[in-house]
């Protein structure tokens, strides 16, 4: 007989301010008012409150929270107060990027390494202690127990070349067909051998802003058909950055003595990224382009986006941990 690994539903988190108060309290029934939309377009589109508020609205749509009612994923009221935060943190990102429609460029910028010592992969190798690991798996944490997930919205809205050739990317994020390959499930196994809960959602009460936004990003993008050519630009800048970085930080883990686990998840995305990024060049953003070239300028907005708050993160990261403080808003354990 086979044994079911039941995923046990995340509980909803402290609220951070009054916007995700309003969210919250409205999924536990205690408050059915008007959401204050001005206050929404007027909050920080990168600040705690809104950033939390607009994660506990999109995890409705991916594997929602315990005692919420699973109708509250289309409930107008909610879904009307969701494209307000939507419109803040987007345009808080468009204001914050260049834009262009130079796809092409932008891809080969992101084959350029990063100067030593100013990414976290580099950090983590060359100087990082354990205690700094454990954070950066509990930030990624947020992210990568829902693997894949957020790329998967886009499939519907892709044609030919472009769909068939993201669904193939997307069949390894799955692990091909196994279960126990699953990358969200070799990240729970990472969680596991590095001592930390592979729950999902685990170290959501944990984590800033800074982390949040650049999951949040994904689902803005994936839940909206306009901005499938984000979505994809998105998931590009993912693929093509992701070995080298894999790689960097398989070598922290050996440093460190790190378990099997922990080394495995990135060993894994050494070799698939590094076949993914030709794909998604190529064969998905090549064939959507022949397809819809007006796209052009989306897709830059998926790239730009991504490394604003790849960036915004890193800097968090490096600058708390630089100061000997903790990056997380609930530090794991006391600091060395």
């Amino acid at each position: 007989m086979t044994t079911i690994d039941r995923m046990t539903a995340a509980t909803l988190p402290e609220a951070r301010g009054p916007l995700s108060t309003a969210v919250v309290d409205t999924l536990t029934g205690d408050r059915r008012d008007d959401f204050d939309l001005d206050a929404a377009l007027g909050a920080d589109p990168f600040g705690e409150d809104l950033q939390l508020a607009l994660h506990v609205c999109y995890e409705l749509h991916y594997q929602g929270f315990a005692g919420v009612d699973d109708g509250w994923e289309w409930d107008q009221h909610l879904l009307g107060f969701r494209a307000t935060l939507e419109r803040a943190f987007l345009d808080g990102i468009r204001m914050a990027v260049p834009g262009g429609d130079d796809v092409a460029t932008l891809l080969d910028e992101l084959l350029v390494e990063p100067v030593e010592g100013e990414d976290v992969s580099h950090f983590l190798r060359d100087e990082g202690e354990w205690w700094q690991v454990e954070e950066y798996f509990a930030h990624r944490s947020i992210y990568h127990l829902k693997e894949a997930d957020p790329h998967a919205w886009v499939i519907p809205r892709l044609r030919g070349r472009a769909k068939a050739a993201l669904v193939a990317v997307e069949f390894d994020e799955f692990g091909g067909g196994r279960a126990a390959q699953a990358h969200a499930k070799l990240f729970a196994d990472l969680l596991t051998g590095a001592g930390l809960s592979p729950g999902y959602l685990a170290y959501l009460d944990h984590v800033p802003a800074h982390t949040l936004a650049t999951v949040n990003m994904m689902s803005l993008f994936g839940l909206h058909r306009g901005l499938r050519g984000a979505l994809v630009g998105h998931f590009a800048s993912t693929e093509i950055t992701t070995a080298p970085s894999a790689r960097r930080m398989d070598e922290a883990l050996r440093r460190l003595g790190g378990a099997a686990e922990c080394r495995y998840f990135y060993t894994e995305h050494i070799e698939a990224d590094a076949v993914h990024e030709q794909v998604m060049r190529h064969d998905v953003i090549g064939d959507l382009l022949e397809r819809e070239p007006e796209l052009a300028e989306d897709i830059v907005l998926g790239i730009q986006a991504t490394t604003l708050l790849e960036n915004r993160l890193t800097e968090h990261l490096l600058g708390t941990w630089s100061a000997g403080e903790s990056s997380l808003l609930r530090p794991l354990h006391p600091l060395p």
